[in-house]
């Protein structure tokens, strides 16, 4: 039956259509999508049997929730996320400013329009997707802004002094009665303002300068709040905390590879084109500089780096290449290691700094963060280099030292066309053996950028020296690169 035919609350009772509340309503859908293995939760990765199971047994517990959590962790994604757990459509009595329910309305609008025109009173049909409300909390939002106030022109316009309920202007939450309504960075919102929301998430009543109403609003309630904002700004007050159904805490991506996931997932279109390859090496890489920032001493771990970091990062990464592109009037690329450098800004404006981060400046903890992600992969693609070793005895590795020690003056022209880039690396001829010795089967450009892996590793590892130049990037053995005051 096609539900938005029908125009009047006696056609609605023919249909034999039931109202549900909305947390029976999620609830009941969640049920059905589970029987019936409908995918849920779309578009948030890695959360899979973490934070997901965590939010269906809150829906089936009929609950609010509460998600806690730092920065970058889908907490509002996943909030918008529940309208696909409502009905398509939900009826409403026509032109109410709250919803009201055509079989039980709760405002004055609502019940003096059913009682006039009882079984012809029109109704209209509202879609999910205007459903849902949101609301940051920030320090200026008013009790009036949430509940309501009097409408002095409203009262004067219609003749009707303050005591008549008419005069009442309804505020957001009211007019998301029969909906979802988020409320981001809770602790944020004052003290007092939070003590107005205790009856409504409770007994479903609200007061308004003075007017007391029964007024049994069908809302279900998501807040969002960071660890953080319980030092720094605010707190959930105790009795607020106390209607919360469920609190559930989110978190940052468990590995490199989720990590990939939502990063190709979130990352904009246009950096998607088969004109740029991105070899899966540096999209490990990328992912691993997060890694690292998460445990950096110098970064605020209380604040958090946000998984927009790595995608800003990605971006930055792959425009790098294709401004090179450009230039070069070419009509492919790679993307080389030597484009992380690229990638500084959208780390400088992610991260919080400690003192000593402070100390040491955003763009040389940036470059940090770069250099100690590059010696993971390193160690991942290759293999940790030790120390010490015994005399006399060399590895894979020491040929590769040797052929600098043997050449002077090698630099990487890091603007160069793609073939001329590539013949440049293939100059290092102890690099084939290497990469043959680890990844056999890697095709050319997966070689191409495991080249460039083995040099900045073998600089991480105080191996080799590089120094940057107007050109490009010079490599000489560490002996030789100290002499001249090389990096």
């Amino acid at each position: 039956m096609e539900w938005t035919a029908l125009k009047t609350v006696g056609e609605l009772e023919k249909s034999g259509y039931q109202s549900r509340s909305i947390k029976d309503e999620l609830r009941d859908n969640l049920q059905t999508k589970l029987i019936n293995k409908t995918s849920i939760f779309q578009g948030i990765i890695g959360y899979e049997d973490t934070v997901i199971p965590q939010i269906k047994r809150a829906i089936l517990s009929k609950h609010d929730i509460n998600l806690l959590g730092l920065r970058g962790q889908a907490k509002t994604r996943i909030a918008r996320s529940m309208i696909e757990l409502l009905d398509e459509y939900i009826p409403i009595i026509a032109g109410s400013d709250i919803n009201d329910d055509p079989f039980c309305p709760i405002s004055h609008f609502g019940k003096s329009l059913k009682a006039e025109k009882g079984k012809e009173t029109p109704i209209e049909w509202v879609h999910r997707s205007e459903r849902f409300f949101e609301k940051l909390a920030t320090p200026d939002v008013t009790v009036a802004d949430l509940i309501g106030d009097i409408d002095p022109i409203k009262a004067a316009t219609l003749k009707l002094s303050y005591a008549d309920e008419r005069v009442i202007h309804f505020g957001m939450i009211p007019r998301a009665n029969r909906c979802i309504f988020v409320i981001n960075e809770i602790p944020d919102l004052q003290a007092r303002i939070q003590v107005a929301l205790f009856n409504i998430l409770q007994e479903g009543d609200i007061q308004i300068r003075g007017f007391k109403m029964r007024l049994p609003l069908d809302v279900n309630f998501i807040f969002t709040a960071n660890p953080e904002d319980y030092t720094n700004r605010g707190s959930i007050v105790t009795p607020l905390k106390d209607r919360i159904g469920s609190q559930i805490l989110t978190h940052y991506p468990l590995s490199i590879e989720i990590g990939k996931q939502i990063t190709a997932q979130e990352v904009i279109r246009e950096v998607t084109s088969d004109t740029i390859k991105v070899p899966e090496s540096s999209k490990t890489l990328l992912e691993q500089i997060v890694f690292e920032a998460r445990e950096s001493p110098y970064i605020d771990a209380n604040s958090g780096v946000s998984a927009r970091m790595s995608i800003t990062m990605y971006e930055n990464l792959v425009s790098a290449a294709h401004l090179r592109m450009l230039q070069n009037g070419e009509k492919t690329t790679v993307v080389r290691l030597s484009d992380f450098d690229a990638i500084i800004p959208s780390i400088t404006g992610k991260v919080e700094l400690v003192y000593e981060g402070e100390q040491l400046g955003a763009e040389q903890v940036a470059h940090q963060l770069i250099g100690s992600a590059i010696k993971t992969l390193f160690n991942q693609e290759f293999r940790p280099i030790k120390k010490l070793k015994k005399p006399g005895v060399s590895d894979e590795f020491d040929s590769i030292v040797q052929w600098f020690m043997e050449t002077e003056n090698f630099e990487l022209i890091t603007g160069a066309l793609d073939k001329k880039y590539a013949e440049q690396l293939n100059q290092i001829t102890p690099l084939n053996a290497v990469i043959d010795q680890y990844h056999p089967t890697s095709d050319e450009v997966e070689r191409t950028f495991l080249k460039e892996l083995l040099l900045w590793g073998l600089v991480e590892y105080q191996l080799l020296s590089k120094y940057k130049n107007p050109a490009g990037i010079s490599f000489a053995d560490e002996i030789l690169g100290s002499i001249y005051g090389r990096e």
